[in-house]
């Protein structure tokens, strides 16, 4: 089995973001980015499965700038065998590039890998956490035709390569089985912890395969802006309103007297 895992590089979790002084978007310059927190889940279900032998290759792709080769590093480090770059200008979070568009290029890049040896399970988080928008895995596999199973809590491989996939439900979860792939998985947080790449395997990822293709040859042929103009424009991006600061009460009865009468939360 040959995996294949998107990965995402964006604002770190941690930044407190800034916005662009036109509304525009957020602010990326000198802004530390890093690798998308579901995507880094992927990546570690996809490297667990290679060391129980149920996968010979695990490949990471990325699309967007020159610095994405980063963020491949980064996935290379965990324990990815080689990477591809799809190279654009382009930003990422959702302003330039939208999930239609991303889809459409991984299914060009799922093509070119089945003209070599073929990819049978596609590995993506759930979301990135700067668009929010859950739906470029489930897109993927539409346009694939594959069976797909979303917000994967827990993966095990059955024989003949049948895959059984408990996933994340509002009323708590259920148990999917995939009798035949290739098929698509988001990965949601449950799914596992991710490891910590160390410093002799960081070192190794820098001598790792990444092929960088620019988007225009991945879509040769093809009118790149109509693959790839959002289909949705952000009109406006503002900050969150400051939180006005909290008081203490002596006590319970206090508390509830605020909730009821001042913020009218309870009746």
């Amino acid at each position: 089995m040959r995996i294949l895992v998107p990965v995402k590089r964006v604002v770190d979790y941690a930044v407190r973001v800034r916005v662009l002084p036109d509304k525009s978007g957020v602010d990326l310059s000198n802004t530390k980015m890093s690798l998308n927190p579901f995507c880094e889940i992927a990546v570690e279900e996809a490297v667990r499965l290679k060391e129980k032998k149920a996968a010979e290759e695990v490949i990471c792709v990325s699309i967007g700038p020159k610095q994405c080769t980063e963020t491949l590093r980064t996935a290379l480090a965990m324990g990815c065998d080689r990477g591809v770059h799809i190279l654009t200008d382009k930003r990422g979070d959702y302003t330039e590039l939208q999930p239609l568009g991303i889809a459409t290029l991984l299914k060009k890049v799922l093509e070119k890998e089945s003209s070599e040896q073929g990819v049978d399970l596609v590995l993506t988080g759930k979301q990135s956490i700067d668009s929010d928008c859950g739906q470029t895995g489930t897109m993927l596999a539409g346009m694939l035709g594959w069976p797909q199973v979303t917000y994967a809590a827990n993966i095990d491989v059955e024989e003949e390569g049948r895959l059984l996939v408990e996933r994340e439900t509002d009323s708590g979860t259920e148990t999917l089985k995939i009798n035949k792939l290739p098929a698509v998985i988001s990965c949601d947080l449950r799914l596992n912890e991710p490891r910590y790449a160390t410093l002799p395997n960081i070192m190794k990822a820098k001598k790792k395969k990444v092929d960088v293709i620019t988007v225009e040859d991945l879509l040769e042929g093809q009118d790149v802006d109509a693959v790839l103009t959002p289909r949705n424009r952000v009109l406006e991006v503002v900050e969150p309103p400051p939180r006005k600061e909290g008081i203490k009460v002596d006590d319970v009865d206090a508390l509830l007297d605020k909730l009821r009468n001042e913020a009218a939360v309870i009746s």
